[in-house]
Parts: structure tokens; sequence; C-alpha cells
């Protein structure tokens, strides 16, 4: 990016690199080619050619804005000052950068924080440019080992998340702002689960918790899902052990549901998506309630609509059974009164359901992966998830977890939610001595998530691609939103994947690539745009997100 070769008194850039569309011409016609030859987290680099129409330009100074807050750190084939947005680059005499042709080329390094637009303005030598804009040539297209296709759209995300503890505790607010936030250690989730108790009195307990999500996140959904209705209302008797929903009481029911999405509203929490039933398949000896799916069906079709100011879901079975859910999808009016398809990841893949539900989109009803729960890396209960770098967590995460989060969307599913957020095997640490975690304290499995969850944004669509051989050992997926191309690649293979050459179908402004591995968490990666093409190397034994700015 530094150095540039001299060839018949033309300055010519010799590395590679992107022009962003930028103009700026000078009196009697200078011209400015501005481009962006590289960009990571916090920092970018810049080449600038001027020309001006063949005049020597023994001495010069040419002067910009930028608009969005950069920093120059470091310059070459310049002296290069700046105050506040205005920058000053001037000719330097020892270095052969005059050139009697009248084009000059220097580069420089600068940092960023939230976008980072290229100048649109220059002068030289006090003169406003006029003469049109210049595009250097970059170096030819190579092989594409990834190329995307935005054309073929797949399903939209809703989001990845997490549940807060449905028995006991909340998050406190730092840990909450870990858990949704976009900063630095934070792992952008977007969902949050939380329980409907049976008991009025202890929906309390989650309010502080959901209000910062939905405040200090972008565009958190809460998703309320029940265990059980009030034991009076069941044919047990009981909270637990299963036990059916008397059907003389399901008007009271949607009234327990509604009731509790109105109270929510007033305590400042939207609850967007609310449950009938968390795994009416499973009736264990806790809190747990028994539907068939011709029950389920006939409760949202006539009671439904009472639960208003949220959308219902059915039916979080236990490895999205669909016999709990196809009754529902096949009738009109039950239908019409939901506005989502659940289901755990429990036996799914072994079942064959870790794959499209096609009934579920033809009649346009996203399906949500809301639970699952894995940590077997642990064994007999050794002290190894506070260690960052402990290969059987690692191996476990990569192999198991993030592998199913891949197989979900391209499984066409809208959300994947993990059991929960705070344990010693989740996403943060709850200082659990036998585990060895940190109350609070991020982990490695939450920064493994957050190359999903934290990059593909609710809202984005997935998008095709295809691979070449020397790309097959990736596990990759594409969204488009936002103004960005985000890609999502698993190497779960012992070897490297270098100078991956990933297309794109127009030019690329700017790329960031950030990395999770056992050694690494969310660490920036180097990236080389030469037009539509990004060049990245792939780590065995790794997750990591590439973010294209088009």
């Amino acid at each position: 990016m530094r150095k540039h070769l001299i060839a018949g008194g033309t300055v010519v850039l010799a590395a590679a690199f992107t022009a962003v569309a930028l103009p700026a011409a000078a009196a009697a016609g200078c011209s400015v080619a501005y481009t962006v030859s590289s960009q990571w987290q916090g920092g970018f680099g810049a080449n600038v050619t001027v020309t001006n129409l063949g005049d020597p330009l023994t001495s010069w100074t040419l002067t910009w804005s930028f608009g969005a807050g950069q920093t120059v750190t470091q310059a070459w084939n310049t002296t290069l000052t700046q105050s506040g947005a205005a920058v000053t680059a001037k000719n330097v005499s020892f270095n052969g950068n005059v050139a009697t042709n009248g084009t000059v080329a220097f580069g420089f390094n600068g940092a960023w924080t939230g976008s980072n637009p290229a100048p649109t303005a220059f002068a030289l030598n006090g003169v406003a440019c006029t003469g049109g804009t210049t595009t250097p040539t970059s170096g030819p297209p190579s092989a594409a080992d990834v190329t995307v296709n935005t054309a073929t759209k797949y399903q939209t995300v809703d989001g990845f998340g997490a549940a807060v503890s449905i028995w006991g505790s909340a998050w406190s607010t730092a840990e909450t702002q870990t858990l949704v936030g976009l900063g630095a250690n934070q792992f952008g989730l977007s969902i949050v689960r939380t329980g409907i108790s049976p008991v009025s009195s202890e929906w309390s307990t989650q309010v502080s918790a959901l209000k910062t999500a939905e405040s200090y996140g972008s565009g958190v959904k809460i998703l309320a899902s029940p265990w059980t209705a009030p034991a009076a209302w069941k044919t047990n008797n009981s909270r637990v052990n299963g036990g059916k929903l008397k059907t003389d009481y399901y008007d009271d029911y949607a009234g327990h549901l509604n009731s509790y999405v109105q109270y929510m509203r007033g305590q400042g929490v939207t609850v967007d998506v609310t449950s009938v039933q968390n795994e009416p398949d499973w009736h264990p000896d806790y809190d747990s309630m028994d539907w068939s799916g011709t029950e389920l069906r006939d409760f949202v079709r006539d009671q439904g609509a009472k639960v208003q100011n949220t959308r219902l879901m059915v039916a979080e079975a236990v490895n999205l059974n669909y016999s709990y859910t196809d009754p529902t999808l096949n009738d009109a009016t039950a239908r019409n009164n939901i506005g989502y398809i659940g289901g755990h990841l429990y036996g799914t893949e072994a079942s064959g359901r870790l794959a499209n539900y096609p009934l579920a989109g033809q009649n346009g009803k996203p399906v949500w992966m809301t639970e699952w729960n894995f940590h077997e890396a642990d064994g007999s209960g050794s002290n190894i998830w506070g260690n960052p770098a402990n290969q059987a967590v690692w191996d476990e995460t990569l192999d198991t977890i993030m592998r199913t989060v891949h197989k979900s969307m391209e499984s066409n599913w809208s959300a994947y939610i993990w059991w929960y957020g705070k344990r010693f095997y989740s996403f943060i640490g709850d200082g659990e001595s036998a585990y060895g975690t940190t109350a609070g304290a991020p982990l490695k499995r939450g920064y493994a998530f957050a190359q999903f969850s934290k990059y593909v944004r609710p809202g984005y669509q997935r998008v095709a691609l295809t691979k070449s051989t020397k790309a097959s050992p990736l596990e990759i997926t594409a969204y488009q939103g936002g103004g960005k191309l985000t890609l999502v690649m698993l190497n779960r293979s012992t070897s490297a994947v270098s100078n991956a050459v990933i297309q794109a179908p127009q030019n690329v402004a700017a790329a960031e690539h950030y990395l999770t591995s056992q050694n690494a968490s969310a660490a920036a990666q180097p990236t080389t745009v030469n037009g539509a093409q990004v060049t990245v190397n792939v780590p065995a034994r790794s997750i990591s997100t590439l973010v294209l700015t088009l």
C-alpha cells in the first residue's frame, strides 16, 4: 500500500485497490482520485492521486475535509497535517514526488469510528478541482473462491438470542448491555426470551433487564414463553408433571397471556412474540403443561385474537415436531391468529427436522429455533469454562453449537435462541465456583455466537453463494442488509484457507473481517480489496465474519 513505482516519469500505485467513487477536480482541470485501499476495525488506508492536465507540479498543496470525524495517523510521500476536519497535504522534495507531467501520488493511514465516507471536494493550491474524476485502474480480477449472488434471496433474519433466567434472578444492567450491545466485548443479541410465570406477582422480576435490552440494544425483540397455566386450571391441579389445560379455562388462559403482555406494556416493555406453550410434548417434574397439535389449533383458532399487542407463536415442541404445528398451519382461522412457528433443537437434527419447513414457508410463518442447551465438554464438572483457550470447550462450541447455527440458517429459519445467556457454559459467566467463570464476564462461546448475532442484524436477508473447490472446507452463509453484505464463515477443518477471494456483486467500499478461534476472540483481521473482490485468510478451526460495505 505504501510503495509506488515510477515509470516513465509517471507515478503508478503498485498495490491493487478499490476506487471509492470520488471526484474532485482542480482549477485548469485538476482531478483527484481518492481510494480506500484497505479498512480494518478502527482504521483504514487511503491512496490519493492528483493530476493537473499535464502541467508540472513542482510545488503543490492539496486540501480537503473529512465529514465523519476521521483522523490521519500516518502518511507517506507527503507532509500531511490535520486541524479538526480540515486536512492539508503538501509535497516533499526528497522523495521524487514531483512529476513533470503533473501527476503525483501519496498515501496515508487513518482512524475512523461509525462510518468512513470519502471526501467529495478537493482544492489544489487553493483552487477547487473542476476537471472531473479519475478512477485508478485496479489489478486484474482473480478467480473467485466464494461468489455471492444477491439476486437469489432466502429468509429474512429476525435475530439471534438467549433466555434470561426463567426461574431466579434477572440479568443486571451491565450484564444485559454485554449481551445485547454492539460495542467491544459485547455480543449483539437481538432476541431475549423470558418466561411467563403462572403467578402474576412474579412478572416484575425481569422488567428491568427487558427494558434495558430494548433500550440499549438495536432492534431487540422480546419472546415470552409460558411453561404452565395456573394449577387450578389444569387437569392434574398442579404446575408440574404436565397436565392439560381444561377446555373451559381456554378463555381464562388467553386472558392470562393477554394480561402479561399488557402488564409489560405498562412497564415500558414491548412483548413482540408470545408463545402459547413451551414444550407441549414434555412433562417433567417442573412447570409444564401438555397439549396435542389439535388442541393448540383449537386454542389459537378460538382464543388467539384475544391476546393483543403481540404475535402468537405455536408451539415450541421439543424437537420441532410438525404434528404440533401442522394442524394450526392447515386451519385458515388458526393460522391467521399466529405470527410464528417455534421449536427446540433437542433431537431435531436426528429426526431430520433441522431442515426447511415447507408448510411454514408456504404460509408465510417464520420459523424460530427458541431453545437449545448443550454442554458436554465439562464431563464430570471439570473447571474449564472460564479458560478462553480450553480446547474441549472450543471444539464443542465450533463443531456442535456453531455448526447448528449455520445449519439453521441454511434451513431458512429466521431466528436461533440459545438457552440461558448467563451460565457457565453460555455467553457470560455466572460465577459458579465449580466451573471457573466470573459472573458477567464474556465467555468464548459468547464471542463465537456473536460472529452471527453481532453482524447479521434483524431484517437482513440471506442470499445465495457458490464456492470453489479451494473454499469447500468452509461452511458459509451470506446476508444482505443495511448497505452491507455479510458473510459468516466456519472453518471446522484442520487446514487454513489462505487468500480466499470473495466476489461481491458490485464494488466494495470497505471490508472488515473479525475472527474467533481457540486463541482469538473477535480479533480484527486484514483484508485486501480490489474492486468487487475481497481477499481474506480463514484460519483452521475458526469462525469469522466478513462485513462488506457496498
